[in-house]
Order: structure tokens, then sequence, then C-alpha cells
């Protein structure tokens, strides 16, 4: 019993607390997509792809609650990606962000 005690002890630091990120998404015509990842207890990426033929402008804002937002933004040729990543002085519990893309 205390073999078994032991061992659900020392795995439970491998366990992953995840936060949910909500991701709102608006293309506005940009042949785009985007998906979210969590890196760190505070830390946070949207990656975003243009598979379109013309350039796109992405911006996204990050917002954790009573922090002020983050704003990041990227300009992606046709083919290209971007990570656009954010990190809070606090630790993310329920993460939103708005990503808005337009063609150029």
């Amino acid at each position: 019993m205390k073999k078994l005690l032991c061992v659900l002890l020392a795995c439970s630091p491998l366990a992953a607390q995840a936060y949910p990120i909500e991701l709102e998404k608006q293309f506005n015509g940009a042949e785009v997509s985007a998906s979210s990842q969590e890196i760190d207890h505070n830390m946070a990426a949207v990656r975003v792809q243009n598979y379109g033929q013309q350039a796109a402008s992405c911006k996204a804002v990050f917002r954790n609650g009573p922090e002020a937002p983050r704003t990041r933004s990227a300009t992606l040729a046709a083919g290209q990606s971007a990570n656009l990543t954010v990190k809070f002085a606090r630790s993310i519990i329920r993460l939103r962000v708005q990503l808005t893309c337009e063609p150029q």
C-alpha cells in the first residue's frame, strides 16, 4: 500500500495542468488557419498559417482575467506562417484570444 501511494505521488507532477483557450476567429475572406498552443503556465501562442495566394495581415488580442489585454500582429505572405506569442505576469486560468485576419 505504501509503495502504491509513493508511485501515485511521484506521478502526480507529470499530469498536465492545461488551461482552456478560447480562440475566436474572424478571417474576413483571408485563406488562413489558426490553432492555439499552451507553452507554459503563463505563456501561450497562436500559430497562424496563410494558405492563400495573397498576403494577409492578422491581429490577435490575448485576454487573461484582470490583466491588460495584449495585442500581437503579423503580416503573412502567401504560404507563410507565424507564431503570435504572449507572456503574462500571472498564471493563466482561462485565456481568451480574438484573432482577426484580412487579405491585403
